[in-house]
C-alpha cells in the first residue's frame, strides 16, 4: 500500500467513525431541556473529498485542497422523514456557503448530502451569504431566508471590513433546486436575522425584521421587528413593527433577533430568539424565549427572564468566542423538539425539550422585573413557597 492510500484509508476511517459516533445525553440537565455529549456538525464532519483532490497523480501527498473551517448556525426542517440541517459552512477562505446534513434520528449520524448549495445570485452578486431560516410556508414553498454582505461602497478606501447586510430570499420544492428572489426591501438601512412567519396572516407574508442602522451597531433599531409584504416575489415591508425591544441591563441589551420560525402551540406562538450584551471580554451571546398571541403577533403573552441556553465548557471557545446561536428547530408529530444551535460560530449541538416542557418553561418562569429587587423578590416568593411546602409535608406525613 502506497503513503497516498495509507493516508487516505486513515481519513476515511475517522471521518466514518466521526459520523456514526453515538451522541448520549448529559445528565442531569435543568429539566426544560436535555444537552447532548458531543456536537453534531463540526468541520470534520464534511465529506473528505470536498476537502482533498483524491487523485495521487495530482495531489500526492494528499493535502487538503480546499479546508473547511467551521459549520454553524444551521437553519432545519423535517423533510421526507429524515432530521435536515441548512448549514452554514466556512471555508478557510471566510467565504460561507449551505449545504445539506441529514440524520436519521436528529441527534447523531448527521451526514453531508454529496453537493453544496448552488445558491442563485442577484443582479448585484453576494460577497457572502449565511445563517439561512427554513420554513416550509403555507403556500406550499419551502424558503430560504439568508443574510446576504456586501461591501459597502461608502466606506474609506483604507476600510475593507465594512459591510452591507440585507435579508436574500430564494425558494425551494426539493432542497435541490433553488429560486433565488429578490432581497427584501425594508425602511431599515441593515438587515440581519430576517424570518418568515409560517401562515399567513390577514392574507399578507409577515416577516420578522432586525432593523439595524449600521453592519455591527443594531443603532435605533430597536429589537426584533415585524413587517408584512403582499409577495415573495416582490418583497417590500412598508412599516416595522417593533415585538420585543431590546432594554438596558438584560441579556438582550445591545441587539436581539429572531432565531428560527415561531412554533404554533394551543395558547400562542412559541420564540426562540438570541441576545446580545456586552462584557469585558467582549459581546455575549445567548439564547431565550417568549410567547406571543396567535392572532396578534405583535403582544407578547409570556416572556421568562434571563436567557434559554448559554455558551458552557467547550462551547464557550471558538472562533467568535462565548457564544451560543440558532436559527433551527424541528417539531415532531409526538411533541418533541430538537434545538439546534451553533457554539461560537464553530460547530452544531442539538438540545431536545417538548412543547408541553417549553411552555411550562415561559407560562411559570418569572419575568424579569429589571431592577435587582424585583430578581430578590421573584426568589423569596419561590423560597417561601417552598418552605411551605416542606413544612406541609412534614405535617402531613408525621
Amino acid at each position: 500500500m502506497t503513503f497516498f492510500e495509507q493516508r487516505l484509508s486513515l481519513l476515511r476511517k475517522a471521518h466514518s467513525e466521526l459520523i456514526t459516533r453515538i451522541n448520549e445525553k448529559t445528565e442531569p440537565g435543568n429539566g426544560i431541556y436535555d444537552r447532548y455529549q458531543y456536537p453534531v456538525l463540526t468541520a470534520a464532519h464534511t465529506p473528505v473529498f470536498w476537502r482533498y483532490d483524491l487523485n495521487e497523480t495530482t495531489n500526492p501527498y494528499l493535502m487538503e485542497r480546499f479546508g473547511i473551517n467551521a459549520t454553524f448556525n444551521a437553519g432545519a426542517i423535517k423533510w421526507q422523514g429524515k432530521y435536515i440541517l441548512a448549514v452554514r459552512v466556512e471555508g478557510l477562505d471566510r467565504k460561507s456557503f449551505f449545504a445539506i446534513a441529514e440524520s436519521p434520528n436528529g441527534i447523531d449520524n448527521f451526514e453531508f448530502w454529496d453537493y453544496p448549495i448552488s445558491m442563485p445570485e442577484t443582479d448585484d452578486p453576494d460577497i457572502n451569504v449565511y445563517d439561512m431560516r427554513l420554513v416550509a410556508h403555507e403556500d406550499g414553498w419551502i424558503y430560504g431566508l439568508f443574510c446576504t454582505e456586501r461591501k459597502d461602497p461608502a466606506a474609506n478606501k483604507s476600510d475593507e471590513s465594512s459591510a452591507i447586510a440585507q435579508c436574500g430570499i430564494a425558494r425551494t420544492k426539493d432542497l435541490v433546486n433553488w429560486e433565488r428572489l429578490p432581497d427584501l426591501k425594508t425602511p431599515s438601512p441593515q438587515q440581519r436575522n430576517v424570518v418568515l412567519h409560517p401562515e399567513f396572516v390577514n392574507g399578507k407574508y409577515a416577516l420578522y425584521t432586525r432593523p439595524q442602522d449600521g453592519f455591527i451597531d443594531a443603532g435605533t433599531g430597536g429589537g426584533i421587528g415585524l413587517g408584512f409584504t403582499d409577495s415573495m416575489e416582490t418583497p417590500m415591508v412598508i412599516k416595522e413593527y417593533i415585538v420585543d425591544e431590546k432594554r438596558y441591563h438584560t441579556v438582550y441589551e445591545v441587539k436581539n433577533g429572531q432565531g428560527p420560525a415561531p412554533l404554533k402551540t394551543p395558547i400562542g406562538w412559541l420564540h426562540l430568539a438570541h441576545g446580545v450584551r456586552n462584557t469585558a471580554a467582549g459581546l455575549r451571546y445567548v439564547l431565550y424565549m417568549f410567547m406571543t398571541d396567535l392572532n396578534d403577533l405583535t403582544k407578547v403573552i409570556y416572556k421568562p427572564g434571563g436567557y434559554f441556553i448559554a455558551p458552557e465548557g467547550d462551547e464557550r471557545v471558538g472562533d467568535v468566542s462565548n457564544v451560543t446561536f440558532a436559527n433551527g428547530w424541528i417539531l415532531d408529530p409526538d411533541g418533541k423538539v430538537f434545538i439546534y444551535y451553533a457554539s461560537s460560530d464553530t460547530r452544531m449541538h442539538v438540545a431536545t425539550s417538548t412543547l408541553d416542557k417549553l411552555i411550562d418553561y415561559c407560562q411559570n418562569t418569572p419575568e424579569d422585573g429589571f431592577r435587582t429587587a424585583t430578581s430578590v423578590k421573584n426568589l423569596t416568593t419561590i423560597i417561601e413557597k417552598n418552605f411551605r411546602y416542606s413544612k406541609a409535608k412534614n405535617l402531613v406525613s408525621a
